[in-house]
């Protein structure tokens, strides 16, 4: 039997083993967020997350995370079956309307601004996403957001999406696949930006298609793909959804696992499952 002095010390170290599994715990359950938000989905600039050869980046407060040494799966990842309801507007927009994409930064893909005239807010767009791990087919919706889906069709046409990598994957809180930097580091653009066209009611969740950000209209090319969960506030421009059999695919690269090199901010890392795009072509 120890005496009272050993017993405090020993108890003491119990704790101090408990208080630092909770922390660890914690770190792996944080989503981040720009500002308030629950999630984020930024744009690393040379320095940090999502777009920029223009310094889209500015804009996001979170830095990114060192890369850890090896690739290591995530704990198990639950992911919902059922897909959030579809996204529609209380309002048609005016058709056409105008679109701007004024310069911003260098681009990291050399590629034309789209024509911002006369651009049509009806009808649908099927694109195929061809990639490494199978065919992931989605359709841009005019009706949400029309200059949205005029960039993505010019940057299809101009082949900007051919050979890139999505470079961050989510798997907790926010369950997404990020895409859309031809550099693979997060911080790469078009060398244009785009307002938002956001709305009050915005949802988000299973299925949806939406532009990754640095802070308010600063859309250039990247993308996230919404496979799971994804309470994020209505800051991110939704412009179409994914289709079942693209749906199958994100899971199967969620449930490898990602790197953990975003952690603990913005969240996630690189999949541990390269998702490269061998072809992007509209349908039709």
């Amino acid at each position: 039997m120890g005496t009272n002095q050993q017993r405090r010390e020993a108890a003491k170290r119990k704790l101090d083993r408990q208080l630092a599994r909770r922390a660890e715990r914690a770190k792996r359950r944080k989503i981040i967020g720009i500002g308030a938000a629950v999630g984020v989905v930024v744009l690393a600039a040379g320095l940090i997350v999502v777009f920029t050869g223009q310094d889209e980046d500015e804009g996001a407060a979170n830095a990114q995370g060192e890369a850890s040494s090896s690739a290591a799966p995530s704990e198990d990842v639950s992911i919902p079956t059922q897909r959030v309801e579809p996204v529609e507007r209380s309002e048609p927009l005016p058709n056409p309307t105008t679109c701007e994409y004024p310069d911003s930064g260098q681009a990291a893909k050399q590629v034309d601004a789209p024509n911002g005239q006369n651009v049509s807010s009806k009808g649908t767009v099927d694109i195929t996403l061809s990639s490494t791990v199978g065919d992931i087919p989605v359709t841009l919706d005019r009706s949400l957001a029309p200059c949205a889906v005029n960039s993505f069709e010019s940057l299809v046409e101009q082949d900007y999406y051919t050979d890139t990598a999505c470079h961050r994957l989510g798997t907790e809180g926010l369950q997404m696949l990020q895409c859309g930097d031809p550099t693979g580091q997060g911080s790469g653009g078009p060398g244009y930006t785009f307002a938002d066209e956001t709305h009050q009611g915005l949802k988000y969740g299973r299925g949806i298609l939406a532009m990754a950000n640095a802070g308010p209209d600063t859309n250039g090319s990247q993308f996230f793909m919404v496979y799971g969960e994804a309470e994020l506030p209505p800051d991110y421009t939704v412009f179409g959804s994914i289709s079942d059999e693209g749906l199958k695919v994100l899971d199967e690269v969620a449930r490898a696992g990602h790197d953990g090199s975003l952690d603990p901010s913005p969240g996630g890392g690189k999949p541990n499952t390269e998702v490269r795009f061998t072809d992007v072509s509209i349908n039709g």
